[in-house]
């Protein structure tokens, strides 16, 4: 009997993985404390590393920190980490270091862990699981509340301009759609009836393969903000592409399969070593 696959479950489209999420901080050594002590990720040791700013590695994505007012996501960053119960007893030993502050954690009724850093970005945090593929440590999603009325107007701006798949859903409440940003990625855009928070400068970076024609779209819209060089341009707004009707707003740094950092390794250490119980050779975590 001949086996049947769903072939477009392995299909990439142009955007090829989101690289990192950039928010400011006001306070390297809190933002220290949240990310590398509570969440167990590791400061990239080879880049950002003076006192005035700092890249996270998770796996192959990264959190870029620079040092300036506060900024927050309006939807939850999802995270999968290889060991829930270990996370959990992390976030409990720097809950008094970080009183004070919006940091916060509890586990959920499904057995994730949300967390809030100390200036309220919120993390939904997942063990590794089927839906996340091989996945074990990284950042899977992220979501954003989005106006009624533009959810699929969103897909259809991805799918059209960067070549993306998308997955539209509707219940009685509101439509959402999951965007496609890379293997095991995806940005979703909830449609929500509450007010969404004005945009404060957050972004993230993707990688593509097809450069110049998105670029192109957005160019002779004039909704390019920065030619950051030849690898690399930025734009914010997120357009209907028929109407040019402005949907929503954040910040893109696109960059090249040729752009330098391109498949960079990152280091992820194993955040369980300690001088208590220490094991040789396992001071590494190679993430999936």
């Amino acid at each position: 009997m001949e086996t049947m696959y769903d072939r477009t479950a392995q299909d990439m489209g142009n955007v090829l993985g989101m690289e990192h999420l950039n928010v400011t901080v006001p306070n390297q050594e809190w933002a220290q404390t949240f990310y590398a002590a509570g969440l167990g990720f590791t400061r990239d040791p080879y880049m950002m590393v003076g006192p005035e700013n700092m890249w996270i590695n998770i796996g192959q994505q990264q959190f870029h920190l620079p040092t300036s007012t506060p900024q927050v996501f309006p939807g939850p960053i999802g995270l999968v980490v290889p060991d829930l119960e270990a996370l959990k007893a992390r976030l409990v030993r720097i809950r008094e270091r970080l009183d004070g502050t919006k940091f916060s954690c509890a586990q959920d009724d499904d057995g994730s862990v949300t967390a809030t850093c100390p200036w309220g970005n919120t993390f939904r945090i997942h063990a590794p699981g089927p839906q996340f593929g091989d996945m074990t440590l990284g950042i899977p999603y992220v979501e954003f509340p989005v106006k009624p009325g533009t959810a699929a107007g969103i897909g259809q701006f991805y799918k059209e301009i960067f070549g993306t798949s998308y997955a539209l859903t509707q219940d009685m409440n509101c439509a959402q759609v999951k965007v496609k940003v890379g293997p095991q990625q995806c940005l979703i855009f909830r449609e929500s009836p509450q007010d969404i928070p004005e945009y404060d400068g957050h972004h993230l970076a993707i990688y593509v393969a097809n450069f110049s024609g998105p670029h192109a779209f957005l160019k002779q819209r004039g909704l390019i903000t920065e030619e950051s060089n030849n690898f690399q341009y930025r734009f914010q707004d997120i357009v209907h592409p028929e109407t040019g009707r402005k949907l929503f707003t954040l910040e893109h740094e696109v960059r090249s399969m040729t752009h330098p950092m391109f498949g960079r390794e990152f280091v992820n250490r194993n955040p369980s070593q300690n001088l208590m119980a220490y094991s040789r050779g396992r001071d590494a975590y190679i993430a999936a």
